[in-house]
This record gives C-alpha cells, sequence and structure tokens, in this order.
C-alpha cells in the first residue's frame, strides 16, 4: 500500500460515529469468525453503541483520510470493544488503539473467544494473560470464551546515590 493510504490517526468517536464503529464491528468480527451466530440487527448494534457504550466509556477510532478503519470503546479497567476492519488488520492500527487504553489504565481485562486465535495471539504479544475460559453459557453467542489480563508492571527507579562505604 502507498504510504499516503497506510498513515492513520486517533480520533475521539462521538454520537455521529456510533454507526460506523458498530458497522466495523460486525464486519470485522463476521468477516474473522463466521461461525458465530448473528444475533443482533446494524441497528440494535448501533444502539448499543450509542446508548451503552458511549455514555459509559472512551471511545476511540482510527481513521485513515476520511475513513475509519478501526475502534476501541474502553473505560474501569476493560477493553469493551476493539475492532480493525480485515482489509487494514497486521498494520499496527490495533496495537495503537490498543495503546491508548494502556496508557490510560494500570489494568486491564477483556474477553474474546477462545476460538478466536488472532485476537488471542494479538494481546498475548501485547502482554495479556490468559486469565480464566468458560464453556460461553453466560455469553450470548453461547461460545466458549477467555478473560485476558493485563497490569502495567511498577517502574523501575534507580537510586543514583553514591554509596558510602
Amino acid at each position: 500500500m502507498d504510504d499516503a493510504l497506510t498513515e492513520h490517526e486517533i480520533v475521539v468517536l462521538g454520537a455521529d460515529h456510533m454507526q460506523a464503529a458498530a458497522k466495523i464491528r460486525r464486519e470485522a468480527l463476521w468477516q474473522r469468525l463466521p461461525w458465530l451466530p448473528d444475533l443482533h440487527t446494524p441497528e440494535e448494534e448501533e444502539q448499543y453503541w450509542r446508548m451503552h457504550l458511549l455514555p459509559n466509556c472512551t471511545i476511540l477510532g482510527a481513521a485513515i483520510g476520511t475513513r475509519l478503519v478501526g475502534v476501541i470503546a474502553y473505560g474501569d479497567d476493560w477493553i469493551e470493544q476493539l475492532y480493525v476492519l480485515p482489509d487494514f488488520q497486521a498494520m499496527g492500527i490495533g496495537s495503537l488503539l490498543l495503546g491508548c487504553a494502556k496508557e490510560e489504565m494500570d489494568e486491564i481485562r477483556l474477553w474474546t473467544f477462545q476460538r478466536n486465535i488472532g485476537a488471542r495471539a494479538f494481546y498475548e504479544r501485547h502482554g495479556f494473560a490468559a486469565e480464566e475460559e468458560t464453556d460461553g453459557l453466560d455469553n450470548e453467542e453461547k461460545e466458549p470464551d477467555v478473560l485476558y489480563y493485563w497490569h502495567r508492571l511498577p517502574e523501575l527507579t534507580l537510586n543514583l546515590q553514591p554509596s558510602s562505604t
């Protein structure tokens, strides 16, 4: 790809962006995990973003030009949503979005599906560890999932005082 096409910026998303954010989630999820049941209409998904995520989360988007290609919703030590359109994955966009969340939180938890090997590898590369696996009976897709956890390591400080020996 041409460098001009791959330059992206992170923007704060508002109510006007919720339809596009929901569409990114839907497209990324169903292209990568086609076996999942399609439980909600696009309108219901947009309403979830608008009525639940927007008032309770920081929502950022990755834009290339005027096109939104990735989105993250996070807050209260949780990543609720993180999706990048499949044609724009492996370009550092997900890492950049995740980095924004890691800058603001000292610990993070998130769920992903056990069979989502790509997402699991992505989170593990970024220092997340699997904390719990479930049979999926508690999620609406009834798909086995895994809880990931990350925490900021304490900063090392060097004592640069001369020793008194």
